[in-house]
């Protein structure tokens, strides 16, 4: 048997399903008037042969592709995942499909991987964050398409944005803090040369705390990805430098919650002693002993909201979503006053 066949041309579905080859034409680029009848023995003979039409021809004639690209930070980090899931979902029965490229947070990978996908001229580029490289704007400014920044909208976009104020997260979660009865508070999170919105959160959680005359004591950071074993180490380091410390908001989920079991581990009581809080939602944490304090931030409505806008091919579109703050297991109740 021939490994590699010919392919398949429009012949070859008109000849399966009876009809000519305009006919069949019309049906998979969904042009034309067509009875509902031909369109199912069409689709039927083209799926029984395996058939799958060639694009390039029309995109050459259109100058467009139906793809969508799609370009994150990473996909180790499991915030992007529901983002592209949010995405897909969105595109369905639209013709798009979602094209990832991954940056692994650096500029200048970013992009690279922005002048890849719009050399292959893609119906829509969707990008995580605000900030980047001139030349990464300019080529967007530029590309003729619907550009949707995503995950933020703490800045200028270059076109549509969607995604919630990082800044504004984080002052919510100081001002519940606050309200607890929490007073010496540290922060601990990722080094941010390229995290911006971690920190917006941490600008804007600084900015509440000193409105309400509430030091933050301390900072721990570190590099590499989130990680219980991070959370761990980091909250060892700043309790030893200030076992005084009775709050500990971390920039990530993950790294809040190794903090946790540092916690219960040590004998700590949280959220008495010590009170705890992440960021992001992270439905993989729900095992824990305790409820870590958490952010939703709208991962998966962002990326439906964002296809929405490629689809419809608006422009100008900013669109916030307000994240909801979960106090879990490791804040206590608001002092009455």
């Amino acid at each position: 048997m021939n490994r590699h066949p010919r392919p398949l041309t429009l012949r070859d579905v008109s000849d399966a399903a009876g009809v000519s080859e305009m006919t069949v034409s019309r049906v998979l680029r969904a042009r034309g008037d067509v009875s509902p009848a031909t369109r199912e023995k069409v689709l039927r003979a083209a799926r029984l042969l395996g058939y799958v039409p060639n694009k390039i021809a029309g995109a050459l004639a259109s100058q467009r592709v139906n793809l969508v690209g799609v370009v994150i930070p990473s996909l180790s980090n499991m915030v992007f995942p529901e983002v592209m899931t949010g995405i897909s979902d969105g595109l369905k029965g639209t013709g798009l499909q979602p094209v990832v490229g991954v940056t692994n947070y650096l500029p200048e990978r970013e992009e690279e991987v922005i002048y890849e996908m719009l050399s292959w001229r893609p119906s829509g580029l969707i990008v995580a964050g605000l900030e980047h490289t001139d030349a990464a704007r300019a080529m967007m400014e530029r590309a003729g398409v619907p550009v949707v920044e995503v995950m933020d909208i703490d800045g200028t976009p270059v076109d549509s944005a969607v995604g919630i104020s990082h800044a504004r997260a984080g002052r919510q979660m100081a001002e519940a803090i606050v309200a607890a009865g929490y007073r010496r508070i540290g922060f601990l999170g990722t080094m941010m040369p390229h995290d911006h919105r971690a920190r917006k959160r941490m600008e804007g959680f600084a900015a509440a705390l000193q409105a309400a005359g509430v030091p933050l004591v301390d900072r721990e950071f570190y590099s590499g990805g989130s990680a219980l074993l991070k959370g761990r180490e980091m909250t060892e380091a700043i309790l030893a430098r200030h076992p005084d410390l009775d709050f500990l908001y971390y920039s990530n989920d993950m790294i809040g919650a190794g903090g946790l079991l540092y916690c219960l581990a040590q004998g700590i009581d949280v959220p008495g002693q010590l009170g705890l809080a992440g960021f992001n939602g992270v439905e993989l944490l729900d095992g824990l002993p305790r409820r870590l304090a958490t952010m939703d931030a709208c991962r998966a409505d962002i990326g439906a909201r964002a296809a929405a806008v490629i689809a419809q091919g608006e422009a100008g579109q900013v669109v916030e979503l307000l994240p909801t703050l979960q106090p879990g297991d490791t804040i206590r109740a608001p002092v009455r006053g």
